[in-house]
């Protein structure tokens, strides 16, 4: 190829992997050669030569049909697409199954660094890309030494939407994430959660635990009894699973006063309104995400980007530096003052 072009070897090797040393002229003249001789360059020797993969892993906890089904994963997932198309890289998903191949599957994947969807404390995933020396970021925790940590402060979040949305005199109920990896459904009581919610032997979801230690700040210092709030724990965050839990959480309230149910994702309120619809209750709802659709519903919510959270990751996990906390804000249902 190089005589075809009338240049050094060396700079048909500059044409495709330093072009910016290679004269616009003569890096055509190359390309043009290349494909007259129909070559392309190996990808794969490529990668070897240079230690690098130009791939993020992304590493879910989930079905892959999650992340395009859910509305906030989709935009999680767009914040990191987004990093990679301005970083000219590709994004490989890597699905975790909590069985014993996680690791050598996390760990054989071409990639030069990770971003991981929130998974639980004692996942043996985060030990083995801790130790890969590939950097790595993971969205909402938990934290672990070789990961940097983005998100929200979801406990102060979950305080403060609890704060705004409760209606003096209402009787509170919990729409939860999973608490752990046996208990993935069912209604609680308070007096049933693990005393320390944060505590990631407790409740090794770490967003599940921080919000619902939020939600507990919020009601003990409206006057509740935490003990006596039922939660009602779902396995996957749809909206048919948020009204089966309102459905059977409004079974638990007596009397006919206000009720206020605090979901932990704008899926679980929209799917609890359904329920709502079907009684004469007055309810109030929040939720988590900010989304639109919940906000013209009625739904009080919490707005803390994704998207936003998605492209933090990315580059935490292109760069290795520390990342951090991303804003919040409460979402009062359109409508109100």
């Amino acid at each position: 190829m190089a005589a075809r072009a009338g240049v050094a070897p060396m700079t048909v090797s500059y044409s495709f992997n330093r072009p910016g040393r290679v004269a616009e002229a003569t890096r055509n003249r190359v390309l043009e050669a290349a494909a007259e001789l129909g070559y392309r360059p190996d990808s794969t020797a490529r990668a070897l030569r240079s230690g690098r993969s130009r791939q993020l892993g992304v590493v879910v906890g989930e079905h892959l049909s999650y992340l395009f089904d859910d509305p906030q994963a989709a935009q999680f997932l767009a914040g990191i697409a987004d990093v990679c198309v301005s970083e000219d890289l590709g994004m490989v998903l890597i699905p975790t199954r909590g069985d014993a191949r996680d690791v050598d599957r996390v760990l054989s994947a071409a990639v030069d660094g990770y971003v991981l969807w929130t998974t639980v404390a004692d996942d043996p995933v985060l030990d083995a890309i801790a130790s890969s020396g590939r950097p790595a970021a993971i969205q909402g925790g938990p934290g672990h030494p070789g990961l940097a940590v983005v998100g929200p402060d979801d406990r102060e979040a979950a305080a403060a939407v609890a704060t705004a949305a409760v209606p003096a005199g209402a009787t509170p109920v919990v729409i939860s994430f999973p608490v752990d990896r046996r208990r993935t459904s069912g209604v609680l009581r308070g007096r049933d959660l693990p005393p320390d919610l944060l505590d990631p032997r407790a409740v090794p979801f770490p967003v599940t635990g921080a919000r619902l230690a939020g939600y507990r700040d919020a009601l003990t210092a409206a006057g509740h009894d935490w003990d006596d709030v039922p939660v009602a724990v779902v396995e996957r965050n749809q909206r048919d699973r948020g009204e089966s839990a309102a459905t059977e959480l409004l079974e638990t309230v007596t009397g006919s006063g206000p009720v206020v149910a605090l979901a932990m994702s704008d899926e679980l309120a929209l799917g609890a309104r359904r329920a709502v619809t079907r009684t004469r209750r007055a309810v109030t709802l929040t939720g988590w995400d900010g989304s639109r659709e919940a906000a013209t519903a009625g739904v009080w919510s919490v707005a803390a980007s994704l998207r936003e959270q998605g492209g933090a990751c990315a580059r935490a996990a292109l760069s290795g530096e520390p990342a951090g906390q991303v804003p919040w804000s409460v979402v009062a249902p359109e409508g109100l003052p």
